[in-house]
């Protein structure tokens, strides 16, 4: 059990990052398409409607997970996600678009439920290296997704949809038949019967709290970049969705190598606390300095090398984070609470997003997917602004509480 099923859950999360990986650099000319010609605040509301709908119903799966097993709400969520992705690419009209997204985030808790999986076949001391591995599937899927979905959208707008949904599909198929349960009928998670007024009271008790404050501002923050993101190298190096699809990609080696190889000595060595605040730190820096660079200002090594320092901060930050909420919950509550961490992540990308879209809508004047120089800085600069609270509560978490995550290695 220590390394077959983390290996299936690997592909399994790596599979699935990659459809979601394909749409992100396309989904911005996708709505700008003649078949929709949508605006910024539409592109907003698709990503926050996915993402409220994960808020609602990650805690609802997780909760399932727990009671019922981690692989049928895995094969669900996986099959939601091919039927949603197979609505986006056939949609004639917008309302399609929200339908297939919404379908998606409802049966959206794979991410959760996996992370819940890791913590049963993982102990406290390695969960640190198991949240990294799940992280590297993240960075896995962001080197092939986007550029996969860059490359089929020269063929054709939709086809990156349809590939995504094939490969939901497919990973379903491999789910069954290779992922072995980890709640078994002894597991104490079978016999808990604790509703949303037990998570609730959870969320009102420090550390856990402000472990999910930090990571809700970290996804917003995150979630404001690359929403705009290829907006931005639209607007100022001219860019099109292959070369975000490249740009998404380098991201994505940089995450795999932080998380895959070297978080687990990171977290040894530092601890997971002292990594959350570099990475909020080199974060906050990044998303201040990223709307100065252009090609007449760095050009493109620069925005390489702030992009390295980006992938390097979130690659610190995410696996800790949700190593952190793992270790507040017992065995018996790792699907809940994961399902309650992947509703910070949700909301905060339901915020994200609408904040994004906002900025860049009210500060510019112009057609659809409009962006100026002052529109570019007060949207890069809010996600930096955000980033420094994280930054701030992080510290006191450091301050206050690392004895008590110490004594729990």
């Amino acid at each position: 059990m220590n390394r077959s099923p983390l290996l299936v859950i690997f592909i399994t999360v790596f599979i699935d990052l990659v459809g979601f990986g394909i749409v992100i650099p396309v989904l911005p000319y996708y709505l700008n398409s003649p078949r929709f010609q949508a605006t910024p605040i539409a592109l907003g509301l698709l990503f926050t409607s996915y993402s409220v709908m994960q808020l609602l119903f990650s805690p609802v799966l997780g909760r399932l997970s727990d009671r019922h097993g981690r692989r049928p709400v895995l094969l669900l969520s996986l099959i939601g996600t091919g039927l949603g992705f197979l609505i986006m690419g056939a949609a004639t009209t917008l309302w399609m678009l929200f339908a297939g997204r919404i379908l998606d985030g409802i049966t959206g808790g794979n991410i959760s439920t996996a992370q819940a999986y890791i913590a049963d076949v993982t102990t406290p001391e390695n969960r640190a290296k198991g949240m990294g591995m799940f992280g590297a599937a993240f960075g896995l899927g962001f080197i092939f997704g986007p550029a996969i979905g860059g490359i089929l959208s020269q063929w054709h707008i939709s086809a990156p949809f349809y590939f995504a949904a094939a490969l939901a599909f497919a990973n379903a198929v491999l789910l069954y038949f290779t992922l072995p349960e980890t709640i078994t009928p002894g597991h104490p998670a079978r016999n808990i019967r604790r509703g949303w007024g037990y998570f609730l009271r959870q969320l009102r008790e420090p550390p856990l709290a402000l472990v999910l404050l930090i990571y809700f501002l970290f996804v917003v923050a995150f979630s404001i970049m690359t929403t705009v993101f290829s907006l931005f190298t639209m607007y100022r190096f001219g860019y099109d969705a292959t070369h975000n699809g490249y740009l998404f990609a380098y991201v994505g080696i940089i995450a795999v190598i932080i998380q895959g190889g070297l978080i687990g000595r990171l977290v040894k060595r530092f601890g997971e606390l002292t990594l959350v605040v570099a990475g909020a730190l080199l974060l906050a820096l990044n998303l201040l300095l990223l709307p100065y660079v252009g090609p007449l200002a760095g050009g493109l090594t620069m925005l390489m090398l702030l992009l390295t320092a980006f992938s390097i901060g979130n690659s610190l930050a995410t696996p800790s984070l949700t190593t952190l909420a793992s270790k507040s919950a017992s065995a018996a509550e790792q699907g809940g609470i994961m399902g309650v961490t992947q509703s910070a992540a949700s909301l905060a990308r339901a915020v994200g997003p609408l904040i994004g879209g906002f900025l860049i809508y009210s500060a510019a004047a112009g057609p659809p997917l409009y962006m100026d120089d002052h529109s570019l800085r007060a949207t890069f600069w809010a996600a930096s602004g955000i980033m420094l609270a994280a930054l701030i509560v992080a510290l006191y978490l450091r301050r206050a509480y690392s004895s008590r995550y110490a004594s729990l290695q």
